[in-house]
Formats: structure tokens, sequence, C-alpha cells
């Protein structure tokens, strides 16, 4: 399935790094990769047109920090998204050193917790993955923090423009093993949220549609408080219209939670998809434009695996370069830099050892495809919204992405394979305050920017 393009990665060092995101770093609107350093500079790599670039603001390198987790999101509503990097010191519990959230101004990168009247709400505790939450639908997003030994933290701008933790007040702030989080509108119309957590049960909080949460991951028959989860991916796995998760589980049994239309999830996994491994990351995602998602589960220290659906079975596909059968996978994420219409993988390696990155291509076929770029109303990327394609009777649906993978955030963009399809019938792309947009027709093989109708 992937070849190796590392050769396109300039001066890249053997370092600690952990998480990786998909942002515009430089404001140009075009994405770069964001990667956390541990113990070395976080790293920002540009695609040039012919290789990537080391482009990281000095501010954003931060080299004396031990970064983890990153994340991006429109905070304040000025149509750019702020960079929360997840720094921790200890496993679990207190540490040492808190977290980072840059906001960019005239070009300058400051730290918002570094403020004085922000030190009272920084996060001293030892988090695991932070994802973008727009908890009302107005544009305007938080940072969840999904915290290990300590409470879980959304970090939100108040009317006066200070930082405040919202959590206690809407029924996020519970202490546990946290490990991985998903925003989306997975039960409701809102953006819920799937907690992936360690020696305890998963949450799934609900939107109640008032800015508040219900956490319902017993009722829902998803809390699989036996086994340590760590990456988190979301996709319709069966075809039936409703997003199912594929939860990895550290040194256990990975799952394949399919939803049914009475909002409880029932364990699917097939044997071989179960079968234990050090899973870091789990991205799904249609890397060879068939029109159906593949699934990637990337591990440390033993072989990487890729899972494809044939004849409505999941099961084990050849992976190529990507096997990593030696890598120290800690984060990985995609996107299409090159804009080529085909996937790119990024993956991270360290913890145990320094390794360089390593880079991916998917396959260079003859099939079509179509991506979706939703905006806000303030011109930032919308990550939550779902975006749903019809073509050839067949329905697919995408929800874009606002933090996954175990410490990881995807590009936020729907990316729709189509096979040999070039009609489509239409698109629809649906905000989380409800407003829908439809695109009839559109043409195959092509990037489409869609504008909040109602944007500033």
């Amino acid at each position: 399935m992937f070849t190796n393009r590392n050769d396109l990665l300039h001066r890249n060092l053997a370092q600690f790094n952990y998480g990786v995101a998909v942002t515009d770093v430089d404001g140009d609107g075009d994405f770069e990769w964001l990667i956390a350093g541990y113990g070395f500079p976080n790293t920002v790599l540009k695609w040039t047109g012919t290789a990537f670039e080391n482009i990281t603001p000095s501010a954003l390198a931060d080299a004396g920090r031990q970064a983890i987790g990153v994340a991006a999101a429109d905070l304040d509503g000025d149509g750019d998204e702020e960079i929360y990097i997840l720094n921790t010191d200890s496993f679990q519990g207190k540490k040492l050193f808190a977290d980072r959230l840059f906001d960019r101004s005239e070009g300058e990168w400051t730290d918002l917790f570094g403020l004085p009247a922000h030190r009272a709400v920084m996060n001293l505790t030892a988090g695991r993955s932070v994802i973008a939450v727009d908890r009302d639908g107005d544009g305007i997003y938080g940072f969840f923090v999904s915290n290990y030994g300590g409470p879980m933290r959304l970090y939100e701008l108040d009317e006066d423009g200070r930082l405040q933790d919202v959590a206690p007040r809407v029924g996020l702030a519970l202490t546990t093993g946290g490990r991985s989080a998903v925003s989306l509108p997975l039960l409701t119309t809102r953006m819920d949220i799937f907690a992936g957590n360690e020696d305890g049960p998963n949450f799934l909080f609900l939107n109640t549609g008032e800015g508040t949460f219900e956490e319902v991951a017993e009722i829902a028959n998803i809390t699989d408080a036996n086994q340590h989860a760590r990456g988190l991916a979301v996709l319709d796995a069966n075809d039936d219209g409703l997003f199912d998760i594929v939860c990895g589980n550290w040194e256990g049994h990975h799952r394949l939670f399919l939803q049914n239309f009475g909002g409880k999830f029932e364990d699917a996994t097939p044997p071989e998809m179960a079968v234990p491994s050090r899973v870091r990351t789990v991205i799904a995602a249609d890397f060879d434009n068939d029109g159906y998602e593949e699934i990637f589960f990337n591990n440390i220290g033993q072989p990487n695996r890729l899972f494809a659906r044939r004849n409505n079975v999941w099961v084990s596909i050849n992976i190529g370069e990507a096997l990593e059968p030696n890598g120290l996978g800690t984060g990985a994420a995609i996107a299409d830099m090159d804009g080529d219409g085909r996937l790119e993988l990024l993956i991270a390696h360290g913890e145990s050892a320094m390794q360089a990155l390593s880079l991916y291509h998917s396959p260079q076929n003859d099939n079509h495809w179509l991506r979706i770029l939703p905006y806000t109303l303030y011109g930032a990327p919308a990550r939550g919204a779902l975006v749903t394609l019809i073509a050839d009777g067949r329905v697919q649906r995408r929800a874009i992405d606002s933090g996954s993978g175990y410490l990881c955030q995807m590009e936020p963009i729907a990316h729709f394979g189509l096979g040999g399809v070039t009609e489509i019938e239409r698109v629809e792309v649906r905000w989380s305050d409800g407003v829908v947009f439809i695109l009839d027709h559109p043409g195959a093989d092509q990037l489409i920017k869609v504008r909040h109708p109602y944007g500033v």
C-alpha cells in the first residue's frame, strides 16, 4: 500500500517526537505538519513544491519543554487557529511544566498560559491528548484536555478574553487515567466527546444542546473498563449512516464498536483486527481512493497494521513500506500536502529511543476523489462539521477532524475516494450550528472550499 518518501523530508534527524497535527502555521492558507518534540524542538514542516522544509517559528519550537500532544482550533473567532501543545514531565498526576497555548497576532506567537492573568488556570496535570470542541455551535472552539490522574479540562475564552476552565460547570471535570479523545456529532447534532481511558471505563459525553454534557458510556455499552485505550478513529464502518468507533487498546484486544439506531454500541471486531498490540495512533482514511476507508494501526516496537473492508468483512492487507517492524511509533497524521488528491501519512517516533520521522505516500492509481474544506462563521477550519457525499447510489460521511489518533490531529478536510466514479450527485456540509449547505453535481478530482453561508 505505502511507499516511503523520506527523501522529501530535509534535515530529518533522529529525536524524540510524539503527536502530529495539521494546521496553517504561517497564515498563508496552506497547511503544515506540526510535530511535538519531547526534550527537542517542536517542528513545523512546510511543502515547498519539491520537499518539506523546516519553517518552525522560534516561539513554537520551545525546545525546553516535553511536548507530547498537539491540536489546533480557532479559540477567539479571529479566523486563525490557535495551537495547544500539551507538555508532560510525569506519567500521571502533578507535573512541573505547564502546557502552552499559542496565539498568533501580527505574525508573532504568544503563549496565553504565560500571561499573568492566566497562570491560575494553567494545566499542571499530566495530560495525554488534546482536542478541539465547539460545544454550543457558535464557531468558536475550546480545547478539551484528557488528563491522567487529575480532572479533565475544557479551556475557553470568556467575554473579556480571559482563559477559563469551564469543565467543572459543563459536566466534563471527571478524573481517571485519561488517554485519548475525539469530538464530533456522534449521537447528537452537536459535538459529543468520546474519551478513551486507561485503568477504568471510557467516557462518552453527550452534548445536551444547552452547552453542557451528560456522561452516558455505560448506557451506550462502550465503557470497555478492563482495557487500556490509546488511539481512536471514527468512521461509518458498515455503511449504515452511523458513525462507529475504532479503539486501539494497549496490549489488549482492539475494538470496532458499531453504533446501532438506538444510540448503543456493540463490539463487532473481527478476530484479526482484535489481536493485541502495542498500539498508539489509529487512523481511518481512504488511502487508495477506492471509495472505502482503510484502518491504520501504528504500533511502537511492533509492525504497523492496515485493514480494509473486502466483501463487507474487515481483513488485514499489505501495508507496504509502512510496516516499520522496528519503528517506535508515537504519533501519526494524514494530509494531502502536495495537492495530488492522495493522502500522505507522517509517522513520528520516539519514547524508548530516538528515531527520525517517516513519510509515506499512498499508491498512485486512476481512482477519482473529492476533497471538501468547510470554514466556520469566522473563516477558520470548521472542525467537527459533517460532510456527506452521494455518488453512484452510495452515501459516504466524514466528520472534519478535531483531534484523534492519540496525541494527534488530522487535516481539517473531508477526503473522499470515488474509485471509478466521476458523477457526484451532491455534497452536503452541516455545521455544528445546524446550518446546511448543498453542492449539486460538483466535479470530481478537486478541493472545494466551502464558506459558512452566514460567515462574517
